[in-house]
């Protein structure tokens, strides 16, 4: 089987290539709309000429991929709603600061942080103007009043904040990717700002969300623990909101965290078991079409209770196409049917692309298709028990392979025990389910019985354990591993070159594979090159001041953090791994810094900065000195005046308005970000 020389499979590349354009150049709308409409006519008047002269061409296909190409780009376009005409950011401006009278409905509830509860909303109407779009909504915590549910609509008087973008190098990009989703700004107030309406409509989120309600109230009476109810939510609902971090870090450090996203695996299980039940239609007439019709009707019921997450989205729209396949009695080509499930969801969902959850899916999906095959080979056990185990051995390996070079770009850690986990769970994950299924049902009808409640928890708590376990061996949980976008293309390129050589160990396989040990030399080569530079960055730190000094791959860094603040930050790992930092020390803050010509001097809360033949580049304030701003200017004369995270705002703001009368750059790591000097 070569599965790249079928057609859907070449359609849907096209497909993905249009909507990486768009992503990354903007192309107009009106534009591509008349592109895909002279397309069309081009493809059928080839077609029409292909009919009459019964040659073969190439402008057919040519013609058909470049259309293909153009859908994507009208799918992305047509998805981004900035381009709708009552989208709320073509009524207002952000910039303006006066409040605004806000109609809103909840959408999605987002887990809590430590200061806000936080939900996706769906703008109505802002004063009377009737207006759509999404924004991000926090509401500040409190006890004693109950969160909101899905289809609540609320009115508010605030205004629209920007998302925050991050501050220090290599920070994770909170903005971008709330911006994948449609989100572009965020509205912060307090529960007595809010008022509740009624809601005069019951969407399908707001009654799976009703269900969910429903199913927590009635397992409540069991008394679950809080760890066991929330690992049910994650497992049998999609919910992972009130999973602990300790928690779910558990379950990332021990390579398992794919057992808590409703995923193929979860409603592969569920199709099988729901397939077994509904087998005796088949005896009757038209029952096998019955059959299938109920399989997709309660595979995307369940995918609504799940909350349409994109995982269960696309695991229960590649089961539907499975089971139709299935029905037609024709022989399922997985690459196909994973081709047509990605076209399908990229034509609703086209920034579904970008998700990671998304990737990590169909990258899996793919590995354990085309290698654990070949894995599987090596060594057959006679006995069933054993062989049963080594299927599933080979299938966790399988995905490993698929899922580590992405996973090592997004994430920078590699669970080095993750078979023990899979090992321990994959085999009951059916029966867990099964089970769970079973227990919100009887649960649901006020039957269930309170030891079969007691054994599920029990099992749930057993789970726990285990991945606890497993996570707390952290000498085999590998950290802080460097890795960019030219790494992921060459390892990637590595392991396709050795799955065809292991199929085929001809000249163009082992040709293949060589080049890809060379693509992978070369992206260690091509980092090491990209990070041969030195940089002087003064970072942001709320209370404390923060200093690097780069050198190739070495870091100094000085600040006044004590151990236990240091210990818990992130500043540095994040810059240590996205840069190929091999070597750092600690340093204690000095009063003047040198960087090639450039001098950098130091104001702290003592306020010396009178010294004599000595007139800095730049002057970093920091701890709040009491000073006068012209008396400083007059006498050392700086560049540039920067303030870092350690002073009290309304000194800033004192600071910086002096500046800008006396027209001298001002820079405020907390407005404008770390500040970077190369």
């Amino acid at each position: 089987m070569k599965p790249l020389n079928t057609v859907i499979i070449k359609l849907t590349l096209c497909l993905i290539i249009g909507i990486v354009l768009c992503h990354y150049f903007t192309v107009s709308l009106i534009v591509i709309s008349y592109c895909l409409l002279a397309l069309f006519a081009l493809l059928g008047i080839c077609s029409y000429v292909l009919n009459r002269t019964f040659k073969k061409t190439i402008w057919f296909g040519c013609i058909a991929y470049i259309l293909m190409i153009c859908l994507g780009i009208y799918t992305y376009q047509t998805h981004n709603q900035l381009n709708f005409k009552k989208h709320y950011t073509t009524l207002h401006s952000t910039d303006v600061k006066d409040t605004k009278l806000i109609r809103l409905k909840i959408r999605e509830r987002l887990k809590s942080s430590t200061y806000y509860d936080k939900y996706v909303v769906e703008l109505i109407a802002i004063n009377k103007a009737s207006v759509n779009g999404k924004c991000l909504l926090n509401i500040s915590k409190d006890s004693l009043n109950a969160a909101y549910t899905i289809d609540d609509v609320l009115i508010t008087s605030t205004n629209f904040k920007s998302l925050p973008f991050p501050i220090n190098p290599n920070q994770f990009n909170y903005k971008a990717y709330l911006e994948k989703q449609y989100i572009y700004h965020q509205l912060s107030v307090s529960d007595h700002d809010i008022l509740k309406l009624k809601s005069p409509e019951t969407t399908v989120y707001g009654l799976s969300d009703q269900l969910r309600q429903t199913i927590n109230k009635k397992l409540n009476y069991y008394n679950f623990k809080p760890e066991e109810l929330a690992i049910i939510n994650a497992l049998l609902l999609g919910q992972r909101q009130d999973l602990s971090q300790d928690l779910q870090q558990n379950y990332v450090n021990a390579g398992a965290i794919h057992i808590l996203a409703v995923s193929g695996l979860h409603v592969g299980i569920i199709l099988l078991i729901l397939s077994h039940f509904l087998k005796p239609l088949e005896r009757f007439r038209n029952g096998t079409v019955l059959k299938v019709i109920i399989l997709i009707t309660l595979l995307w019921s369940f995918a609504l209770i799940a909350g349409l997450s994109a995982s269960v989205t696309r695991a229960v729209t590649m089961f539907s196409i499975v089971s139709v396949a299935l029905h037609w009695k024709r022989a399922t080509n997985i690459y196909n049917t994973l081709a047509i499930s990605v076209f399908i969801l990229l034509l609703f969902k086209p920034l579904f692309l970008f998700d990671v959850g998304f990737q990590m899916s169909y990258l899996a999906v793919l590995a354990i298709v085309s290698l654990q095959p070949l894995l599987y080979n090596i060594w057959k056990p006679k006995w069933k028990a054993i062989d049963y185990f080594w299927k599933i051995l080979t299938v966790t390996i399988a995905a490993q392979f698929g899922v580590v070079p992405i996973s090592l770009y997004y994430f920078h850690q590699f669970p080095g025990l993750f078979f023990i986990s899979n090992l321990a769970i994959i085999p009951f994950l059916g029966l867990i389910l099964g089970i769970g299924i079973l227990v919100i049902v009887l649960a649901l009808c006020n039957i269930l019985p309170q030891f079969l409640a007691t054994i599920y928890g029990f099992i749930i708590s057993v789970m726990n354990d285990i991945i606890k376990w497993v996570a707390n061996q952290e000498l085999y949980v590998l950290k802080h591993i460097s890795f960019d976008i030219t790494h992921v293309i060459a390892f990637y390129s590595l392991i396709i070159a050795s799955i065809f050589m292991f199929k085929k160990q001809h000249f163009k396989p082992i040709s293949f594979f060589l080049i890809a040990i060379l693509l992978v030399q070369g992206a260690y080569m091509h980092s090491a090159f990209k990070n041969s530079n030195e940089a002087f960055i003064i970072l942001h730190k709320s209370r404390y001041s923060m200093i690097f000094q780069k050198l190739n791959s070495e870091l100094k860094i000085s600040h006044n953090l004590d151990s236990m603040s240091l210990s818990k930050d992130k500043i540095i790992t994040n810059y240590s791994v996205g840069n190929f930092i091999t070597s750092s020390t600690l340093d204690t803050l000095q009063s003047v810094y040198q960087f090639h010509d450039r001098t950098l001097l130091i104001i702290d809360s003592l306020g010396v900065y009178n010294v004599k033949r000595f007139e800095p580049d730049y002057v970093l304030l920091r701890n709040s000195p009491k000073l006068n701003m012209n008396r400083v200017i007059d006498s050392i004369n700086p560049k540039y005046i920067i303030a870092d995270g350690s002073n009290y705002t309304s000194y800033v703001k004192r600071w910086k308005q002096t500046c800008l009368k006396r027209k001298l750059p001002f820079h405020y790591t907390k407005e404008k970000g770390a500040f970077i000097i190369k």
